[in-house]
């Protein structure tokens, strides 16, 4: 039987994690029936290209869609496809697609969209395509009907990971992104979903609050094989909360040591999940190759996290950072200001935090970012009954940017304060060489008496290294 391409897109964007969402989903199709084609927009000089090379004779193009910037690649290699292969079904999944799935049916390019867990939907559209079939009540997808409106299938059940197949990394040219990585680094994840309750977060909205994740002998035994093919030194696990389960995070740490896998790695963890991990776990994660955490803090004001629900204090967060720098473990360490309603005093807290934070070591690093009311959250919907508008089609949702933008509730003098903090905290404590003493000196200088005026030092630094633009 001649198998059918199922074309796999990953639009570009500015970050070069490898397209795990794609790995996935092309690796639970029919190997039988389909030969999966990824093709990843941040490698090729001419996408569109790339992807009209593989659409004759295919079953479907299929594109993973991130809220903001990758938006506008997605359209444009989507539009493209659908003037050379007028027939083709093309398939939007991913983050905006499962908070706006009818919605991103409005665009003539995309027939069909899939939402929250991709694998088996997908697997299952594939099949009804190939074989003509119509999609309603194909679970966790919605799709538009013959008279064009669009139709909503009901969710598909949450599933346990380990039913699912594992990665097929031979699906991409791993070694093709160490050198975007600078770093012979693997993307690997171990569990979908999130368990807590973040108001200014949609993995509440898509999860359902729901969690899984890999047997620990699994993982080993993935990574371990990886290793032997790849050669990778450092593994970045792509967990929404690795740090999930405390035995679970032991068990893997053991795995690495027990296979020999002289790797580091890097994990998401929240500041009550280190505070509750205990002391040997730390030493055992530090052994087996733990070189940096992410723990989003969001805000340095009590008052301020109990509003967005995070469920953590700021006292956890000092013994959690405590703990890494005890253990020699960087730390990324996340904050959010500019929600809708927040005081000037709560700002003033947070940087105040912030200072104390990246303080501790030169090994932490703070940045700050802007609240932007992400579609599916709780706060989004209450900025939205308070007349918020969000953007109400895919080109303004491409120009929504999550790194430097603030929203409505920053005016123009809280967002030149935040700004030249943001560059005198960097400049403080930041790694360097003696040539670099000066300039910390004066950064420490100005933070410790609040002395924020006249930034020379970030007019140079922003003229030499523009910001870039994110999503």
């Amino acid at each position: 039987m001649t198998r059918r391409k199922v074309v796999l897109y990953q639009p570009d964007c500015v970050f070069h994690t490898m397209p795990l969402a794609l790995l996935a989903v092309g690796s639970h199709a029919d190997r039988a029936r389909f030969e999966v084609v990824v093709v990843d927009g941040r490698l090729e000089r001419d996408p569109v290209a790339a992807v009209a090379a593989h659409l004759d004779g295919a079953v479907c193009l299929g594109v993973t869609v991130l809220t903001g910037v990758p938006i506008r690649d997605a359209l444009r290699v989507s539009r493209a496809a659908r003037a050379r292969r007028p027939d083709l079904p093309i398939v939007w999944g991913g983050w905006h697609p499962s908070m706006f799935g009818e919605e991103c049916l409005a665009e003539p390019a995309v027939d069909v969209t899939v939402q929250a867990q991709g694998e088996e939907t997908l697997a299952e559209v594939l099949l009804r395509l190939e074989a003509g079939a119509s999609l309603d009540g194909c679970a966790g997808a919605c799709f538009r009907g013959p008279d064009g409106a669009p139709r909503r299938n009901p969710p598909r059940p949450f599933r346990d990971v380990n039913a699912l197949a594992p990665h097929d990394y031979g699906l991409i040219c791993v070694e093709r992104y160490f050198p975007l990585k600078r770093r012979r680094q693997l993307d690997y994840v171990t569990s979908q979903g999130c368990r807590f309750r973040c108001s200014f977060c949609a993995d509440p909205f898509v999860y359902g609050r729901d969690w899984t994740g890999l047997a620990p002998a699994r993982v080993g035994e993935e990574l371990a094989a990886l290793h032997r093919r790849h050669g990778f030194d450092d593994v970045n696990f792509q967990d929404e909360t690795f740090f999930t389960r405390a035995d679970r995070v032991v068990a893997i740490a053991e795995e690495l040591l027990r296979r020999g896998l002289r790797v580091t790695w890097a994990a998401t963890m929240r500041a009550d999940q280190g505070v509750r991990l205990p002391e040997d776990a730390w030493a055992l994660c530090r052994r087996s190759g733990l070189r940096r955490v992410l723990i989003g803090v969001e805000s340095g004001s009590d008052e301020m996290l109990r509003r967005i629900l995070k469920d953590i204090t700021l006292d956890q967060v000092f013994a959690c950072a405590g703990r890494c720098r005890r253990h020699g473990i960087a730390a990324n360490l996340p904050f959010i200001v500019g929600f809708p309603g927040e005081s000037d005093a709560s700002v003033r807290d947070t940087l105040a935090v912030v200072k104390r934070l990246r303080a501790m070591s030169p090994d932490f690093q703070t940045p700050i970012f802007y609240f932007r009311p992400y579609p599916g959250s709780p706060i989004t919907e209450a900025a939205v009954q308070d007349g918020f508008r969000l953007p109400e089609t895919l080109e303004a949702w491409s120009g929504f940017d999550f790194v430097g933008a603030a929203g409505p509730w920053v005016d123009a003098v809280k967002f030149r304060r935040v700004e030249r903090f943001k560059f005198y905290q960097q400049v403080a404590w930041d790694r360097g060489g003696p040539w670099r003493w000066p300039f910390q000196a004066a950064a420490r200088l100005r933070l410790r008496r609040d002395w924020l005026g006249f930034p020379v030092e970030q007019m140079v630094g922003r003229w030499l290294r523009p910001a870039p633009r994110l999503s």
